[in-house]
């Protein structure tokens, strides 16, 4: 397999810049920003994660504080900043041509950021989760702008379990939104999904050294870590944004024979909201050069997040293939 990558050096550094409204259409062009951190003249990469994701990636001079990759783009990591350009986005919450926005049209905003930062094509895309769903749009409209994808826990269509889960999910924040509680039905909403993202493995270790015959215990050893991080996400979410961004998940749907952009698919076996047999489908069905990866994690679909150390080295092998800077 082999990626051939344009980049123009032309883009200027600039960090938190929002992409033009122009071609947008009806998108909220005000949360459609992005940041580029890294040196001038360096392959581009664009770095997209999940629905939780923002344009901050990683830190920077500009920006010091942790970006959300934090672990895995930065100096001397497997997406290195001094030998890569990093660029993130903001997504988009509402669509161009439709009422509910799609990973089609996040994919056209990411091509207004690169227009807006000088970029003409991308070394990769790399996408996990909802990102990774949006690499591959990215790659149906716009292949000539992307020499690799690396899409990491996501496919060509959601799951129906996972559609089944993210429609419950949406209804606790409607009820929590009708009774005035829109906060709490944004907690509970996101703990319920982070029980998806994980495996079951990850929850018994979270009760090591704990008496289980003390139901309450064990029931607020797991309660407290869901509460905490799904107060922690309401506090920077609102329901339209969040209902608008899990149905784009629902509504995500691409042809693989229609991505013809080199590509690697990053499977764990674990995970539970992107089965690996889907994976491998995709990966089967591509239309262009590809390649599958599988692991196994204990964080499941969130092991780009929470185990990623083994999925880091593969991103940086990957990334190294078909390097090209063209002037």
């Amino acid at each position: 397999m082999t990626a051939i990558a344009l980049v123009s050096p032309s883009d200027p550094s600039i960090a938190s810049t929002p992409a033009p409204s122009r071609g947008l259409g009806g998108f909220d062009a005000p949360s459609a920003h992005y940041e580029i951190v890294g040196p001038r003249g360096a392959p581009v990469i664009a770095v997209l994660g999940g629905i939780s994701a923002s344009k901050h990636v990683t830190s920077s001079a500009s920006d010091p504080s942790s970006g959300w990759w934090e672990d895995v783009v930065g100096e001397g990591r497997a997406i290195d900043t001094r030998q890569f350009r990093v660029l993130g986005i903001d997504y988009v919450t509402s669509g161009k041509s439709t009422e509910s926005v799609t990973t089609a049209d996040q994919a056209e905003a990411l091509a207004a950021a690169l227009d807006q930062a000088g970029v003409r094509s991308l070394h990769a895309v790399v996408g996990a989760s909802y990102g990774g769903m949006v690499a591959l749009a990215f790659g149906v409209g716009f292949a000539g702008r992307a020499g690799r994808l690396i899409v990491i826990s996501a496919a060509h269509e959601s799951d129906p379990i996972a559609t089944a889960l993210r429609h419950l999910q949406r209804r606790v924040v409607a009820l929590g939104s009708a009774v005035g509680r829109e906060r709490d039905g944004l907690a509970i909403a996101r703990g319920i999904a982070m029980t998806s993202y994980l495996t079951p493995l990850h929850f018994e270790e979270r009760l090591a050294g704990c008496d289980r015959n003390d139901s309450r215990l064990v029931e607020d050893r797991i309660g407290d870590y869901l509460r905490t991080r799904g107060e922690r996400f309401a506090e920077q979410w609102t329901s339209d944004r969040y209902n608008a961004l899990s149905l784009s998940l629902d509504l995500h749907k691409i042809r693989p024979e229609d991505v013809t952009v080199p590509a690697t698919v990053i499977a764990i076996s674990s995970d539970r909201l992107v089965p690996v047999a889907q994976s491998r489908e995709l990966a089967r069905r591509l239309g262009g050069p590809s390649q599958l990866v599988e692991l196994d994690s204990s964080h499941g679909h969130d092991a780009f997040l929470g185990d990623s150390s083994r999925v880091a080295p593969f991103i940086n092998e990957l990334l190294r293939i078909g390097v090209e800077v063209v002037s």
